[in-house]
């Protein structure tokens, strides 16, 4: 197969510049840090092209659940956080903008490529915003579906992250 088979990971720097750092967080709580964009290796040739994510090599995790997104242009998805649940989106067709917060800091991830993944780990709050109309997003999660898991208002994050920090 033709094409660069280098895997290369990126994570997203945050400078918190001339101010007092915060405390800590504590290893298992989530925090932008702690969010990586992940290249996928991608090999392409002339009738097309095939990316690769396999566990525990570019997925950090054994999969156990997958599904997927399809949205208009302009809506938003997600809009809670998972108190266990790691996830590792891709945008395998068009493109999204995925809004991540820990409660002290903010950042924002565009996923525009099929061989870009977002690793997000549990207690961050995300919301994905399509960019373009009926873009597919792919969700890997480390853990099977349970509602518990789930902090669906945003109220409940904040006063969870508190409680945590």
């Amino acid at each position: 197969m033709e094409g660069d088979n280098k895997m290369a990971s990126s994570v997203t720097q945050f400078d918190p510049g001339p101010q007092v750092s915060p405390a800590p967080v504590p290893d298992w709580l989530g925090s932008i840090a702690r969010i990586r964009l992940i290249e996928l290796p991608r090999y392409a040739r002339e009738d097309g092209e095939v990316v690769v994510g396999q566990a525990f090599s570019q997925v950090p995790f054994v999969i156990a659940r997958m599904f997927t997104l399809t949205a208009p242009l302009g809506a938003r998805r997600g809009e809670h956080a998972h108190r266990r649940c790691t996830q590792f989106m891709l945008c395998v067709h068009g493109s999204v903008d995925v809004l991540c917060d820990d409660s002290r800091q903010k950042e924002v991830f565009t996923l525009d490529r099929n061989n870009l993944g977002l690793c997000v780990p549990p207690t961050i709050w995300n919301t994905v915003v399509f960019k373009e109309d009926q873009s597919v997003v792919v969700v890997l999660c480390d853990r099977l579906f349970e509602e518990a898991d789930y902090l669906r208002e945003y109220s409940d994050f904040l006063a969870f992250r508190k409680a945590n920090q």
